[in-house]
């Protein structure tokens, strides 16, 4: 199974919310976690509801840094932060382009969760293609 990780700066919205529509779309496909370069000390409750208006919890996610993941562990990085991840991940990266909403009003947090989605969807088409598994 492909273990992909998400990452972005605090490892509270961006990479959780691309966590949690990874896990709800891609269950027995891909193996899934989230990290952040400079972790927050919670998820902020708007990612959380806007997350539940698309019926994806976020119950049992917390902000983490790399170190707690193992990042060498996992075939892809997809990185969202805007900054550069360490040399050892570079063969492994993918960047995605993704406004950090923090601070941000609602309207957001809802556009950057549907930029998010469709992204995770399209990825997730990717791997299942790869892999030769019917969508």
């Amino acid at each position: 199974m492909r273990r992909v990780l998400f990452v972005c700066l605090g490892n509270a919205c961006r990479s959780q919310m691309a966590e949690g529509f990874a896990r709800a779309y891609g269950e027995g496909v891909w193996e899934v976690e989230s990290a952040g370069l400079m972790p927050a000390v919670t998820i902020p409750p708007l990612t959380r509801e806007v997350m539940e208006l698309k019926g994806i919890s976020l119950d049992g996610q917390y902000p983490k840094p790399l170190e707690w993941v193992e990042p060498q562990s996992f075939d892809l990085v997809v990185n969202m932060s805007g900054c550069e991840l360490p040399p050892e991940l570079a063969s492994r990266e993918l960047r995605w382009e993704v406004e950090d909403p923090i601070g941000q009003p609602e309207s957001t947090y809802r556009k950057v969760r549907d930029q998010i989605e469709a992204l995770v969807k399209g990825l997730l088409e990717q791997v299942r293609r790869e892999r030769g598994i019917d969508t």
